[in-house]
């Protein structure tokens, strides 16, 4: 039987090493087990080189980690533990997850029960069973560091996104460690063991496109779901490198240099698809379906202040022969003049928002004017989640808040001189100021422009509400 030469040894255990064998006396036994192999093969009449092809194709990519694999499950009862632990808790959390989904979808109940069940199982069962699992089959110091980056990211992303979806507290700032720890730590060990591992130039070259492309994506992705600027930008980018770059280069290297489309080749094409779909239709539709919500609130507080307006008016007319026109005209124009100052409020809110740090910007179709008075165009602001304008213009004790406070006070003394005590009351609690606009802490409480607008559109109705009341009863017989 021919005999191996050193340096061909010396491959053969080059190959076992690079499998991450670390099981004690398990690699020798490997090496000794290849070296029978390929000199079985090479009494055949074949060279060493076709011998071990020959050998490295029977056995497959991953058939050395396998028996390592094995006889840890075999031997090890701490690792046979965690490979059971970590293979239920994956199964359990992703089910639960999963109908978590449809359930929220849907809108069942318990959908947050089993959300939340299922991402702590997942971050906080899975995640550690998985990352001692890997540290057991490997023992690799170099790698270490890439383990705990992804498993921290990946923890810190679960548990971030599922306190988003229950609007929990602190969700924004572990969603932003996530992302920092994802593009800081994560992305970057992973493309230093890409490249120490890597020979061919052109693909040293798609790696590092790729990790770029993903830390734009993370940020973009990141930047959409916190309300944050430049996040069309970095999504875009990011997606526009990944799939229209360093996948279709990528593509084109694997498959010059390989005769077999492998399985990795097709689980990171599924894996990008997984990745990236999400992404892009997060990027098309969520911050339009996000603040579609808010505009249709909106929208239906304008109708309503319409419809309301419209029946003052007609309450008005009804009343052109009556001795109480004079007061129920007096009383409408002081409703008006109420409503003028909420209507600029409004327009300092939209163009603090839409302007510059200091500069407010100038209206041009933001708001249009109609037969009830000035509607907002919400389509138009470009800036609906900037929440500067309202900590600026309408925290308690402004200037701005003082004279919305003072014109409501005014108006609810006014009503006070012509209707009883009880519903007197009753139209102050409608004016009250402190119903519409709450006192915040302005070093935590963030109010957006669309909520800013939301409360003083509630004001104005709630303004239209008392005016009603107060003209019903002074246009009633008795109180003629």
């Amino acid at each position: 039987m021919p005999d191996l030469t050193f340096s061909d040894i010396n491959l053969i255990r080059h190959e076992v090493i690079s499998q991450e064998i670390c099981f004690s006396h398990l690699a020798d036994e490997l090496i000794d087990h290849l070296c029978c192999d390929v000199e079985h093969e090479m009494a055949g009449g074949l060279s060493f080189r076709d011998a071990w092809l020959k050998v490295k194709a029977s056995m497959g990519n991953r058939r050395l980690r396998e028996i390592q694999e094995e006889t840890l499950f075999a031997v090890d009862t701490k690792y046979r533990n965690m490979k059971k632990t970590m293979k239920i808790s994956a199964i359990a959390g992703t089910i639960m997850v999963g109908f978590a989904a449809l359930f929220k979808i849907m809108h069942w109940p318990l959908a947050g029960v089993m959300l939340t069940l299922g991402s702590l199982i997942l971050a906080f069962v899975f995640m550690p069973s998985a990352l001692t699992v890997l540290w057991k089959e490997t023992h690799s110091g170099k790698k270490l560091f890439l383990y705990v980056s992804a498993f921290l990211t990946a923890m810190l992303f679960i548990v971030g996104i599922t306190s988003k979806v229950q609007h929990w507290p602190m969700a924004g700032l572990i969603l932003a460690l996530a992302s920092i720890s994802g593009i800081l730590a994560f992305v970057p060990a992973l493309l230093s063991a890409r490249l120490k591992n890597q020979e061919n130039r052109s693909k040293k070259i798609v790696y590092i496109l790729g990790a770029a492309g993903l830390i734009l994506s993370i940020m973009g992705l990141l930047c959409k779901i916190q309300h944050w600027p430049m996040a069309t930008i970095f999504l875009t980018v990011g997606s526009a490198t990944i799939f229209f770059v360093v996948f279709p280069w990528y593509a084109w290297l694997t498959w010059r240099d390989e005769t077999n489309v492998s399985a990795k080749f097709i689980f990171m094409v599924a894996g990008l698809i997984v990745l990236m779909l999400p992404i892009l239709m997060v990027n098309l539709s969520l911050q339009r379906n996000y603040d579609e919500g808010y505009y249709m609130q909106l929208e239906e507080q304008q109708a309503l202040f319409d419809y309301r307006f419209r029946s003052n008016q007609l309450l008005i007319n009804q009343c052109t022969d009556s001795a109480a026109l004079p007061i129920l005209e007096d009383l409408n124009k002081m409703t008006s003049e109420l409503i003028s100052v909420i209507n600029n409020t409004e327009a300092r809110l939209i163009a603090e928002a839409e302007g510059k740090p200091g500069v407010p910007a100038v209206l041009t179709g933001q708001i249009a004017e109609t037969g009830t008075g000035p509607v907002i165009q919400f389509q138009t602001l470009r800036n609906p989640f900037n929440t500067g304008s309202f900590s600026n213009l309408l925290v308690r004790g402004s200037g701005q808040w003082n004279e919305v406070a003072g014109a409501l006070k005014k108006y609810s003394d006014y009503l006070s001189g012509h209707l009883p005590a009880d519903k007197s009351e009753l139209c102050g609690k409608l004016l009250d100021p402190s119903v519409y606009l709450p006192e915040l802490n302005t070093e935590t409480d963030r109010v957006s422009l669309l909520t800013g607008l939301h409360m003083l559109q509630l004001m104005k109705n709630g303004i239209l509400a008392a005016e009603a009341l107060a003209m019903t009863m002074i246009s009633a017989p008795n109180n003629q």
